[in-house]
């Protein structure tokens, strides 16, 4: 199984991340994929007025259901909408992919994060909001939506019907392929890694608890997006306060650490160790790690936004805005401070052997347990459960680009290989499975942003018109009140 990963990711690789500087950097490179992000969420931030920090108390509100309307239409509420996005993106990004950027491009890896997180948030306020103006209500009474749609659909109205459909249909292949890998292989395979150290049993015969993980998982995910969205809606919540809890008790317990790591994470943003490759060598560390976490601007939360019941296509857009934050700014933020506190990602120190292998969940429950001796055993546990989260997530975004490509009635056929591919990752490596994730996860921004680019001007039009209305006080009468 490494060997066909090896193959698959060279292939990716030299297609989609060849070096923009062409070598000319010397000690590190900017793949192309990581540069495309960047310049797209720095774009939209500024074409749309910042509308991540504008906005960001008026998505509150509207997440808390206080503009509900007697016109939503949809499948979910917002809120189960951004709790199942959610569950695909604050998991194993978080703990592991925070420990492995740190691991690998030193400190100063956050400082690229926060900011990847922040532009992030633009880049998915403007994919939501067109998953919702074009998403599509099938016979069934199931919503189409997300990349596929807006690609297709979106371009043919500009006149690019044939650019559209191409761009579509290779969203939806990598959306399947990183379903595949970074929503379930990766997940599994880390969640391995912790769980081993805790049940020597599993380390024997590692195939038994993928055996048990597809078995949870197929449960879940045959239910369709309402069971998923209502399990994630019990889930997320509590995930998130157990691991920001145990976040900020060990940051308590180092405080006197606490300044001398922020400055260290500002400081090695700019002026990394030569170790590392550089500030570009830094920077790539962070907004690829970012973008694994947030994925901001690969186009996948947009099929789960799309079913939102909501009356303006604005509206979810602004929902969306929360979670690079929720994500990226605060929860990846927490980790790395307790990483960098507890100083865990030494490639010399005590736990060299888990930075070599690129374990990041494993280090991050180290660097838990050196403060709280117990904890280890609660995030073990947290940790299977923001990978359960994540992969019931990406199973309906890799359904409906299955879907969307081979109709409804072979929807069971790709459900039955995700959970194969939740037993064989059981027995692969973490190093294979975590570049695998990467290039698929990433790749998916190519068609997308491409989207974004041709169709922004659309998201301006509908943005200024929900601006006005809310400015004259319409969207507060048309209002539903508890």
């Amino acid at each position: 199984m490494d060997s066909i990963f090896d193959q698959i990711n060279s292939i990716l690789a030299s297609v989609f991340f060849f070096d923009i500087f062409f070598g000319q950097v010397e000690g590190t490179s900017m793949p192309f994929i990581v540069a495309w992000l960047v310049v797209g969420g720095v774009f939209l931030t500024f074409r749309f007025g910042f509308i991540n920090v504008r906005m960001f108390s008026h998505a509150f509100k509207i997440i808390t259901g206080q503009y509900r309307t007697a016109d939503d239409v949809g499948e979910i509420t917002p809120f189960q909408s951004l709790t199942t996005a959610l569950s695909a993106t604050v998991g194993l990004g978080n703990i592991a992919g925070v420990a492995i950027a740190i691991a690998v491009g030193g400190p100063g890896a956050t400082f690229w994060m926060i900011l990847a997180g922040f532009f992030g948030m633009t880049l998915k306020f403007t994919e939501v909001t067109l998953a919702q103006i074009y998403r599509e209500k099938r016979p069934d009474g199931r919503i189409m939506g997300g990349a596929m749609q807006y690609l297709s659909k979106g371009l043919a109205s500009k006149g690019h019907a044939k650019l559209g459909k191409v761009l579509a249909v290779l969203f939806a292949i990598l959306a399947i392929g990183g379903s595949l890998g970074a929503g379930n292989a990766f997940q599994t395979s880390q969640a391995m890694g912790v769980l081993t150290d805790r049940v020597p049993f599993f380390a024997s015969y590692p195939i038994v608890f993928g055996l048990i993980m597809a078995a949870i998982v197929g449960f879940v995910i045959i239910g369709g997006i309402k069971r998923i969205a209502s399990t994630a809606e019990k889930i997320v919540p509590l995930m998130v306060l157990i691991y920001l809890a145990a976040s900020l008790w060990i940051l308590v317990a180092n405080a006197s650490a606490v300044p001398t790591a922020i400055v260290t994470i500002f400081h090695e943003a700019f002026t990394p160790t030569a170790a590392v490759g550089g500030m570009i060598g830094v920077l790539v560390q962070g907004f690829k790690r970012a973008a694994f976490s947030s994925e901001a601007g690969i186009g996948s939360a947009a099929i789960v936004h799309s079913t939102a019941s909501v009356k303006y296509p604005v509206r979810q857009g602004m929902v969306a805005l929360y979670e690079p934050f929720i994500d990226t700014i605060v929860i990846c933020t927490m980790t790395a401070l307790v990483i960098v506190t507890t100083g865990v990602y030494d490639p010399s120190g005590e736990f060299a052997n888990l930075v070599a292998a690129k374990q990041g969940a494993a280090l991050t429950a180290a660097a838990y347990g050196t403060v709280i001796s117990w904890f280890p055993v609660i995030l073990s546990f947290s940790i299977i459960l923001f990978a359960f989260s994540t992969m019931i997530s990406w199973s309906y975004y890799g359904e409906r680009s299955w879907t969307y490509l081979f109709g409804e009635k072979y929807t069971l056929v790709y459900k039955l290989i995700f959970i194969a591919f939740t037993v064989m990752a059981s027995v692969t490596s973490a190093s294979a499975m975590l570049e695998f994730s990467d290039l698929l996860i990433l790749t998916m921004s190519l068609p997308n942003i491409i989207g974004l680019y041709i169709l922004q001007g659309e998201v301006k039009a509908n943005l200024n018109a929900y601006l006005a209305k809310w400015k004259n006080g319409e969207l507060d009468r048309e209002a539903i009140r508890k």
